[in-house]
Parts: C-alpha cells; structure tokens; sequence
C-alpha cells in the first residue's frame, strides 16, 4: 500500500523536474545569463521545489546539456525505424545542425558553469557519438555507407557546423556542408543510395520493340 502512495508523489516530482528542464532549455537558450527565479517560475514550481532539484546554476545547465544531448541522440533509433539507414543519418544530420546552431545561448550558459576555477568539466558526447556509430553502422550494414568511418571521423568532418553564426542565415549553409559530408559517406559505397523523399528508384529502360515478321506476299 505504501508503494502505491508513493507512486503519485514520485510521478509528480518527476513532471516538475521535466518541467523545470523544458523551461531552462528555453531560457537558457534566449540568454545564458537568465535569473533562476524566472526559469522557476516559467515552469511553475516554487524556488524550494527548484533547487531540492537543482541546488544551483551548474547543476542545472548541466543537466540541461545532457538532456538536450540525450534527445536528438535518442532521435537515430526513431529515425532508422522509418527511414532508410543513409536516408536517416542524413535527416539525423540536419537535427544535430538544429540543435548546435538554435541552443547558441545554452552553449554560452554551458561555457560559463564550466570555466571557472574548481567547476565541474564540462560533460562528454558520449551519446551524440554512440548515435552517430549507430547510424553509421546501420548504413555499412546495408551498403549505402563507405566502411570504415568511425564516430570520431564523422563529428570531424561536421565540424563545420559550429563555425557557422547562429544568428545569420545558417541552414543554407548547414545544408550545403552536410549534403557534401554525406556524398563523401555514399562515395565508395557497395550499393547505391536509397531514393530520397519523393524520388523513384531508377526503371530499367524498356525492351526494345522486335519488329514484327514479315509475311511472304501472296498473289
């Protein structure tokens, strides 16, 4: 019976948390330098129910960074369930673009709680790069990727990405980098690539008509 009365308590303090963290990537990402007590109140907990959650700022643009992190690494699975493994890495590519180039203010709030003397470091990629190898993997294993490209390889030749201004017009200029990543991906490929959204797989040319008997002519 405890157990079940516990329940709701547990569900409730996982949805402010949610709450809390939907918030922040929101606010954080506007300005790096946001007051807590807007962040609280933008998800509608109190500041005692904001901080037995995160106890200060580090902790919580941390969490953040791992969230946001773990959402468009989570987005390889759902993706190769629907797509093409070549056709999903590269939707996958333009979600990763997305998220370093619209989360400028959450990097700049990530640099801070990072950089001072005795903060923590600054946490890994690690699911970004497992994302990436899964991808990468799937498209080996079906021929519409080069072998032998690693994780490492990959985030590498996207590096990119990250020279671009935020505030400009980047996604032309995202989507130009990417699709020439993902050529050099296809190039050397065993089998050709998946027809993109819209595209029709090649037809084999028709049969050439045979032209019809001719009939002896009869008088």
């Amino acid at each position: 019976m405890r157990q079940e009365k516990d329940a709701p308590k547990r569900s409730d303090a996982q949805r402010n948390r949610e709450s809390i963290l939907e918030a922040a990537v929101t606010e954080l990402t506007r300005c790096a330098d946001v007051p807590l007590s807007l962040i609280a109140k933008k998800a509608g907990v109190g500041q005692a129910t904001f901080y037995r959650n995160f106890p200060s700022r580090e902790a919580l643009v941390l969490e953040v960074y791992r969230h946001e992190m773990r959402h468009v690494a989570d987005s390889a699975v759902q993706l190769l369930a629907s797509l093409e493994p070549d056709l999903a890495l590269r939707e996958w590519m333009d979600r990763l673009a997305g998220f370093a180039m619209t989360k400028a203010g959450l990097a700049e709030a990530i640099r801070q709680a990072t950089s001072a003397p005795g903060s923590p470091a600054k946490p890994g990629n690690r699911p970004v790069n497992e994302a990436a190898e899964l991808l990468l993997r799937a498209g080996e294993e079906a021929g519409t990727v080069r072998p032998g490209v690693s994780a490492d390889d990959f985030l590498l030749a996207i590096a990119g990405l990250w020279q671009l201004d935020p505030h400009g017009d980047w996604q032309p200029r995202a989507a130009r980098l990417l699709d020439l990543v993902m050529d050099g991906l296809r190039a050397g490929a065993p089998a050709p690539r998946s027809p993109g959204a819209g595209e029709r797989p090649p037809s084999d040319p028709p049969a050439a008509r045979a032209p019809a008997p001719r009939t002896a002519r009869t008088d």
